[in-house]
């Protein structure tokens, strides 16, 4: 078999997959504010070059909660300048897809819509960026769902429990189980985990035929004790996950020895913070599927901007000066210099012969000036490079290192500003501050009605987006509502109030009612600003967000005043939403005819009659017999690769189905699967390429 059709023939799922490309980011700044319009634009002509079947995104398309009209503008006109078109779809879904796309009124595929020409249809899960919020739950993507430009899936509604039901893929003999889960909090979701509260569906009939794929927006990094979602907590069946919202790139697969599937993390598109996990060179992959066997390939974006970051410690230039020598100040700041100036000649160097990376690149300078050393002027320093760098205003960034913690057993005698250094606060968000100043203060000034989590959350939403009236109305609803209870209990003397009101709020500690109270206190204030026609409107990015130490995009989004003026939105013109149903096994015509609709029974099969096994299922089977060994390689070159467009149309999807069995995130198979492979480059025809073996460890 030859290389080219190795790679895309009929039997080749090839998919682009993106995560975090934060649209919209400092939009409004004069140097920055295209740079993720730009790269967006470079993803999906990458796309379309590559001819992907189709696009998969990991969260986090829109970098804003209520995105701007520019930002949906852009976004729309580029979805349909680039996955709008005549070209054929060569792979059926043969799920139910009234439950796979559940937040739409068009409950299908856009590319099954015969009102819609798509010719590269996008899958994306919500991050937590752009995550639904509002009574009806709807967020930014659900408006691109609802226009026919994206397929928003993995939108769990419960707060109790989650089943991912797959969107099952099939092209030619290749099949693709597509799991995907929106961004969750990391504590309720992890608490799911743990109580057994995860379900992930799988098809009955041929279970060792498809291939799991899982797209995932949580935190990967442990950033506290519950705040993040260990790999471990995945389920061992799946193949390869790819994890959104770490916004560092670590695209090469990475295998998880005691689950046994591969983990990809293409990273942001897009620097939202000048912390050392940004400053990796920034790419998307192309994965290629061909029966249990995968390949993946690295990317590297072209219009990203240049970010340099390196650390200065003033202690280690003693032979230099120390903070006795005369002038310290001054020599301190033209060491600075020197080294911001090497910065931008290494930056300069690497931007040669790439005419699509933006001239100004972003410079940190983190100086350390612990033991005596003062900071000097950022304001003045930072006038020297306007015109050279993209990020004038925070250049330089001056920390200490982290201070010992000494006598905070002494509750009463707290010391507040050791504990919270920059260094210490670095890369935290608004929850963790709040749980560690009241953890340090627990007998002093501990809160009596309030819990921790729940003032903390309510802070996270006045800082990221702008419910003014958030942290009054939780703290309203939390006293009405403990002024009930004592009212209820017939409590009277004083003594007796207090231990009442410590055991009230202990009982609500990390239960489904403290999230409920929550919930009801941020609707409550959403309802308020909404009465008043308060609507915070853009958001002024102008200014830069702080450094943090955390890779992720935690806590990164500051608050500047709302802008004045309401606009008026026009009226649309509705239609009958019509979809495909089973003439979609058909490619699309070359031409702008369209096919003849199915049946609406072949339309809205069941999702517990997915596969059952048929005669024409057998046959397939057995012409795929040559691919039937588990084996996945990775690519990890830089370089492009022959691309073949398949012209062949896919075989008529069967019109019979069978069931779906519940596989729970915390079950261990008995069987489970080792995976392994071979990067050798002896048979170079053949990318995958990789060891095979026939049963499961």
């Amino acid at each position: 078999m030859s290389s080219g059709n190795t790679l895309d023939d009929e039997d080749t799922f090839k998919i682009l997959i993106a995560t975090d490309i934060h649209l919209g980011y400092l939009e409004k700044d004069a140097i920055r504010g295209n740079d993720s319009y730009n790269t967006l634009d470079e993803i999906l002509k990458c796309a379309k070059t590559n001819q992907v079947d189709f696009i998969l995104l990991g969260g986090d398309l829109f970098h804003d909660n209520k995105p701007s009209r520019r930002c949906l503008h852009n976004c729309i006109t580029m979805l349909r300048q680039y996955c709008m078109g005549d070209s054929p779809i060569r792979f059926n879904i043969l799920s139910d897809q009234t439950v796979n796309f559940n937040t739409t009124q068009f409950p299908w595929a856009n590319y099954q819509d015969e009102n819609l020409n798509i010719s590269i249809p996008v899958f994306s899960i919500h991050g937590n960026h752009d995550d639904p919020t509002g009574a009806e739950g709807l967020c930014a993507l659900d408006l691109l769902s609802a226009s026919g430009l994206v397929n928003h899936f993995g939108h769990s509604r419960s707060v109790e429990k989650v089943e991912i039901s797959p969107v099952l893929l099939q092209k030619g003999t290749s099949k693709i189980a597509l799991y995907g889960l929106g961004s969750i909090p990391d504590e309720r979701l992890y608490r799911m985990f743990v109580n057994n509260k995860v379900t992930m569906l799988r098809p009955r009939e041929e279970q060792d035929d498809w291939f799991n794929l899982f797209a995932i927006h949580q935190n990967r990094s442990k950033h506290g004790p519950t705040n993040y979602i260990p790999e471990q907590f995945l389920d061992d069946f799946l193949d390869l996950v790819v994890w959104g919202h770490e916004h560092e790139c670590l695209i090469t697969p990475t295998r998880n020895e005691q689950q046994l599937f591969y983990v990809t993390q293409p990273g942001s598109s897009v620097a939202t913070s000048l912390s050392p996990g940004e400053a990796t060179k920034k790419h998307i992959g192309l994965l290629r599927v061909k029966g249990r066997k995968m390949n993946l390939e690295k990317i590297p974006l072209k219009t990203v901007r240049q970010f340099l970051i390196q650390d200065v410690v003033l202690a280690d230039y003693q032979d230099v000066f120390t903070p006795d020598t005369p002038q310290v100040t001054k020599k301190v700041e033209n060491l600075c210099y020197a080294k911001v100036t090497e910065m931008l000649e290494e930056a300069e160097r690497e931007r040669l012969g790439c005419p699509l990376t933006p001239e100004k690149p972003l410079i940190r300078l983190r100086v350390d000036y612990s033991g005596g050393f003062e900071a000097f002027n950022t304001s003045r320093f930072s006038q020297k490079f306007v015109e050279h760098v993209a990020n004038p205003k925070d250049i330089i960034h001056f920390l200490r290192r982290r201070e010992q913690k000494e006598g905070v057993k002494d509750e009463v005698n707290v010391d507040y500003s050791k504990l919270l250094k920059t260094t210490a606060v670095e890369g935290l968000r608004v929850e963790d501050l709040v749980k560690q100043y009241f953890e340090a203060a627990e007998q002093t000034v501990q809160l009596s009605l309030l819990t921790e989590q729940g003032m903390g959350k309510a802070i996270q939403e006045f800082v990221d987006k702008d419910e003014k009236d958030a942290i009054e109305e939780l703290i309203t609803y939390q006293l009405e509502k403990t002024q009930r209870h004592l009212q209820a209990r017939g409590v009277t003397t004083e003594q007796d109030i207090d231990t009442e009101i410590q055991r009230f709020r202990d009982s609500k500690k990390n239960t489904a009612e403290e999230e409920n109270e929550i919930k009801e206190a941020i609707s409550r204030a959403k309802a308020h600003r909404q009465e008043r026609g308060n609507d915070p409107g853009h958001l002024d990015m102008s200014d830069e967000v702080a450094d943090v130490a955390m890779d992720s995009d935690e806590g990164s989004v500051p608050f500047p005043p709302p802008t004045r003026g309401r606009g008026r939105g026009g009226r649309g013109r509705g239609g009958r939403g019509r979809g495909r149903g089973a003439a979609s096994s058909e490619p699309k015509p070359a031409g702008r005819g369209r096919s003849q609709k199915s049946s609406a029974t072949a339309q809205s099969r069941n999702i517990m009659q997915a596969f059952q096994a048929t005669s024409q299922r057998s046959s397939r089977t057995g012409a795929a017999t040559s691919y039937t060994a588990d084996e996945m390689t990775i690519d990890d070159s830089d370089e492009d690769m022959p691309v073949m467009k398949a012209t062949r149309p896919p075989p008529r999807a069967a019109s019979s189905s069978s069931s779906f069995t519940k596989y729970s995130s915390q079950s261990q198979s008995q069987s489970s699967r080792g995976v392994a492979f071979d990067d050798s480059d002896d048979d170079e025809d053949n990318p995958f390429k990789g060891p095979s073996f026939s049963s499961r460890r």
